[in-house]
């Protein structure tokens, strides 16, 4: 199998070359209009048939790959390294993207799955597609050369065949591990479509915004790819890492954030350059940026150049992704410069307090969000560079200056609902404000009413940020969740009123006629839940001890016994368990199991925590193991409040995003999925602010 792979990855490239070669020569020829031999449209299309040969060719190497780990064929140096005859079958998949060459060969086979669908849907545009097919085809043959070069994945085992492999690293021996990744490099890779097609809308002067409404779907379901992988690894950390977190500002965590919240930017400031014909140099850049930050955190991870517990080992393709870095960048700003007239706003903006400067500044915020964390990611690097010894850059910077920048992020989320286009008045701001500013104050005195006070949440007494945070936090999570409620509910009066529905069948229709706002503002809801559940890490709560037979230890409401510990072993590694009972108002409630674990193929240890969750906190336990000096087990306990909360807000978010995937009804169709229609009478005294919501209840616009 080894030799078929190579050979599979060695047409894969002669194809995407082929591709990039007699694509850029069949565009240059319909630009030019010269006449040649062979027809240049026969030429793009043989273009475009090779790039759907190319995919199939990776397919190829990638089923080679995957066979060979199923087969133990301890032949390959790659799966030598990442698997062993008694991995279970789900983390022999999972041993794919284990490694750096394989999680290589994985992007390059999903570039060519996102090029093949691409490809097949060419007569949407032709002329579009084929420069966007071409440009991917530059892509795919930069991650073609490195598996075939640099980290080749099927490079043979030098000396004596081992009888069993090293094993899979122990901390990728778990569920979501086998989702997490592929989920993630769905996001990065994903983004290159729509960075294909802005390149190509700019470099033949496209004219409209076609483009946008053709990568919409592309964009949408990348972001949704990018959004999930995050929060998976999110819960990885929570319940694998045993440090009682799920987000430590790592370099790699850092890495999957930059594009998602560059990508979050670009979606949002589309609908302005649809709507308004603004903010176009914004949008190329904004995807352009996004492109590049995938590559920098593919880098990241790869080259070794920062310390982290997500990254592979010290790497020589460093060089070949800073080397293709710099071209991308090349090739944008000489794009960018020799057809910036083509980009011109057809509007400007004319008032500070309107909706188009709430996209305004959401986008400012987020990149400034980027850029921050951003410069704290590469900051060791370019320590080592500047002084010659790398300085570290911890969560308390992060913390410090993202959290605020997070807060008004939110407070921008709620307010550009209630802002109309182009302007609006003083006596409308009052009025649509009146709810979520009576929802936030409410929710300031009830959060201090229980407890919430930063003055006196400190150790020492004293006045404590954490608190104050998720304070502001949770009062404006409430107000903008009033906020977009209302949206909806203003939308549904108006069809309940015209077609005697109920009040949730109303609200039905309403999101069914706009799927693209509507759904939005349910992201937008998953999001406030999300924000709710990071406030409550303010208020965690630890304790650690040593626990021999039938000790106790509390930890906020729950008292744990220690009942016992048992030890397990199967092929693949031997555990240990810490039996402990839990009581709640003096009654036992339920047992947890903590686990470690010693893998037998690396003998790397492993921690599997145990956590009972309920709405308003997780108790989440850790067997530590024992201290080796007195023999007795160490556990240790956390309260961790609202964590729940961000794992149902990321459902929210999803589904939010496949509620926007979802076409919109068409006006007539939406007139016949809603029986006894009427015109709704005059109401002159209307609001221009309320008259734009009434009529896109009515009509579905945006």
């Amino acid at each position: 199998m080894a030799t078929f792979g190579v050979l599979a990855l060695l047409i894969a490239l002669a194809l995407a070359a082929y591709n990039l070669l007699a694509g850029t020569v069949a565009l240059r020829l319909l630009a030019t209009g010269q006449p040649a031999r062979i027809s240049p449209e026969r030429l793009a299309d043989t273009a475009r048939r090779a790039g759907i040969a190319g995919f199939i060719a990776v397919s190829g190497a990638a089923f080679a790959l995957v066979w060979s780990v199923f087969a133990n064929d301890f032949s390959i140096a790659y799966i030598m390294e990442h698997s062993n005859r008694a991995l279970p079958a789900p983390y022999k998949f999972a041993a794919l993207w284990s490694g750096q060459e394989g999680s290589l060969l994985l992007w390059a086979w999903l570039l060519g799955a996102y090029g093949f669908v691409l490809r097949l849907r060419h007569h949407t545009d032709v002329k579009l597609y084929a420069y966007a097919g071409t440009i991917l085809a530059a892509v795919q043959l930069f991650f073609l050369a490195i598996v075939n070069f640099a980290a080749p994945p099927f490079a043979l085992t030098q000396g004596a065949i081992p009888e069993d492999g090293f094993g899979l690293n122990a901390l990728l021996q778990y569920p979501e591990m086998v989702i997490h990744p592929p989920m993630l490099y769905l996001g990065y890779v994903g983004f290159s479509v729509p960075f294909a097609f802005a390149l190509a809308a700019l470099m033949m002067r496209y004219p409209g915004e076609k483009w946008i409404k053709i990568t919409r779907v592309w964009t949408l379901a990348t972001w949704l790819f990018l959004t999930c992988g995050i929060f998976l690894g999110m819960h990885w950390a929570y319940a694998v890492l045993g440090w009682g977190g799920y987000w430590g500002w790592d370099p790699v965590e850092n890495a999957s954030f930059m594009p998602w919240l560059t990508g979050t930017a670009f979606m949002h400031s589309v609908m302005m350059q649809e709507r308004k014909g603004m903010m176009k140099s914004w949008n190329v850049w904004l995807i352009f940026c996004t492109f590049l930050l995938t590559l920098l955190g593919t880098l990241l991870t790869r080259a070794g150049l920062v310390s982290s517990v997500h990254a592979f080992a010290q790497s020589s393709i460093g060089t070949w992704f800073v080397v293709f870095m710099g071209i991308v960048l090349a090739v944008c700003i000489f794009t960018y410069i020799l057809q910036r007239s083509h980009l011109k706003a057809e509007h400007h903006l004319e008032s500070l307090v309107s909706r188009e400067s709430s996209f305004l500044f959401n986008n400012l915020v987020l990149l400034t969000a980027c850029f921050v964390i951003l410069w704290g990611t590469l900051f060791p690097v370019l320590s080592e560079y500047v002084q010659g010894s790398k300085v570290t850059v911890g969560a308390p910077f992060y913390n410090r200056v993202a959290v605020p920048i997070g807060l008004f992020l939110l407070f921008l989320t709620g307010v550009g609902p209630l802002l109309p286009w182009r302007a609006t008045s003083l006596r409308a701001i009052r009025r649509n404000f009146i709810l979520p500013t009576i929802a936030l104050w409410a929710t300031v005195i009830v959060c201090l009413a229980v407890g919430v006070r930063p003055w006196s949440a400190a150790p020492d007494g004293g006045f404590d940020v954490g608190s104050f945070y998720a304070l502001i936090g949770f009062a404006l999570s409430a107000s903008v969740f009033t906020a977009i409620v209302s949206e909806f509910l203003r939308g549904a009066a108006v069809i309940a009123k015209q077609t005697r529905r109920n009040l949730l069948s109303s609200i039905y229709v309403l999101t069914r006629r706009n799927t693209r706002r509507y759904g939005g503002y349910i992201i937008h809801i998953g999001v406030v839940i999300v924000i709710v559940g990071l406030s409550g890490a303010a208020f965690n709560k630890n304790v650690e001890k040593e626990l021999a037979l039938h000790d106790k230890m509390s930890v906020g409401p729950y008292t744990l016994e220690c009942v016992g510990f048992t030890q397990d072993s199967n092929a693949n590694y031997n555990s240990e368990f810490a039996m402990l009972d839990v009581y709640s108002g003096g009654r036992k409630q339920f047992q947890m199991t903590p686990e470690k674990r010693v893998y037998l193929a690396s003998q790397q240890p492993q921690t599997m925590v145990a956590v009972h969750s309920v709405p308003g906190w997780d108790l989440y336990v850790v067997y530590e193991g024992t201290n080796p000096d007195t023999g007795q087990p160490i556990i240790k306990a956390f309260l961790n409040p609202l964590v729940g909360w961000l794992w149902a807000g990321v459902v929210l978010m999803v589904v939010g995003t496949l509620v926007a995937l979802v076409p919109s009804l068409r006006p007539s169709t939406a007139a016949l999925k809603v029986s006894g229609v009427r015109t709704a009478p005059a109401e002159p005294a209307l609001h221009s602010a309320d008259q734009e919501r009434s009529m896109g209840a009515l009509k579905g616009g945006d």
